[in-house]
This record gives structure tokens, C-alpha cells and sequence, in this order.
């Protein structure tokens, strides 16, 4: 039993390193792009150019590091376990997607009932961060992003609700957004990787993901996590 989720964390650290460090990674190619085309003597597109490599690079260092401690820990199962901010965790997203958001317009609010919880950091992060990701890159034409991340309790689990004002998932695709490289709209960038994650690391801590859409109208996905 604990061989198999052993292999089941490696499956999903693997699946994580690919996905989280991409964002970053995106940015930083594109900034050293425009930074080749850029004369030192734009002084001020310059230093914003810089500004911004120099912020993917600080993302990717904080992710990996983050990565590599995950893996000092792998055999010690309750090890990597700790008592969690989530508005410190909600700040690391906004941190990673903040070029997004900024370039979206998105507008987000936050209503945090419950602040903590005991869990993985590199999960609960990887799970956050999909789910906020996600409402951006399916956002509709038609008006600015709306996303809204509350925290509350109900029976027994803590409940993070990511609901946003986006293009929506048809009821008979639904059950399709979990699994592995599912891409429902392949105009759009990502590997189908990110509700796969989410479902996985929340199914494995015995919790359970919930999601309602509507067309045109937007979607609510809500993670269940045991309080311990």
C-alpha cells in the first residue's frame, strides 16, 4: 500500500514539474525574445523586459526548489505534510500567474471562511494554481474574467470553491475535464494536464472534486479536503 502511493506521488510530481514550471518558463522565452529585438538604449522597455526574466527565474528557482525538497521527503509519507496558509498559498498563485492576470483584465475575489489546513504545500499550491489557471485560459470573449475563491468547511472537509464567469463545459463533456490530456478547446494553450493533477492529489488525500458548468455562462469546480 505504501509502495503504491509511493509511485502514485512520483507519477504526480512528474505530471507537476512538467505543468507548473511552463507558465514561468513561457514568459522567460518570450521576454528574452523581445529582449534580443530591444536597443540598451530603450532604457525603460529594456529594464521592464529585464524585469520580467528576472521574475520568471525567480518562479522557477522558488517551484523547483520547492520540487527538490519534495523529493528529499518522498519515503517519509506524513513528513511532507504541514499547517498551511491558504491566503500565503493564494499569494504564491497570483504571484506565478500575475502576467495573466494583468494581461486578462481578470478581476479576483477572495473570501476566505477557513485559513488553514494541514497539507502538502507543493500539492496544495499545484491544485490551487490549476484551478485559477484554468478560469483565465478559458475565459469568454464576450467580458472581462470574474474569478472567485472561497474557502469554507462542510461535513467534515474544507471546501475550496474556484468559480469564474468564463465560456463554461457542455454537461456531456463534463466528466472528460479529468482525465489525462483531455483538451476540450484545442485553440487554446495547455496540455490537459492541470484537472487531471487536481483530481488525482485531492482523490489520493481522500478528498473529492465537484464541478458544475454552464455554457456561455461560466464554471464552479470545488475540491473536498479531510480535515485532519
Amino acid at each position: 500500500m505504501v509502495q503504491k502511493k509511493l509511485v502514485a506521488d512520483y507519477e504526480i510530481l512528474l505530471d507537476t514539474i512538467c505543468h507548473d514550471i511552463k507558465n514561468p518558463l513561457t514568459n522567460l522565452v518570450l521576454a528574452v525574445g523581445l529582449l534580443k529585438k530591444t536597443k540598451p538604449v530603450e532604457t525603460k522597455k529594456y529594464n521592464s523586459l529585464l524585469e520580467t526574466v528576472d521574475n520568471a527565474l525567480c518562479k522557477m528557482h522558488a517551484l523547483i526548489n520547492d520540487l527538490a525538497a519534495e523529493r528529499k521527503n518522498c519515503y517519509d509519507i506524513s513528513g511532507e505534510e504541514e499547517l498551511l496558509s491558504i491566503e500565503n498559498i493564494l499569494e504564491d498563485v497570483h504571484s506565478i500567474l500575475s502576467d495573466n492576470i494583468t494581461e486578462t483584465g481578470a478581476m479576483i475575489q477572495i473570501n476566505i471562511n477557513v485559513r488553514e489546513i494541514t497539507f502538502s504545500r507543493r500539492k496544495l499550491r499545484t491544485v490551487i494554481y490549476n484551478l485559477v489557471n484554468n478560469a483565465l485560459k478559458f475565459r469568454s470573449e464576450k467580458r472581462k474574467p470574474e474569478i472567485s475563491v472561497t474557502s469554507y468547511t462542510e461535513d467534515g472537509f474544507l471546501v475550496i470553491a474556484v468559480k469564474d464567469n468564463g465560456v463554461g463545459i457542455e454537461a456531456s463533456r463534463q466528466d472528460e475535464v479529468f482525465s489525462k490530456y483531455c483538451r476540450l478547446k484545442h485553440n487554446i494553450e495547455g496540455t490537459g494536464v492541470g484537472l487531471h493533477l487536481v483530481k488525482e492529489i485531492v482523490t489520493n488525500a481522500g478528498g473529492k472534486i465537484m464541478l458544475q458548468s454552464e455554457v456561455d455562462k461560466g464554471s464552479e469546480l470545488k475540491i473536498y479536503l479531510r480535515i485532519k
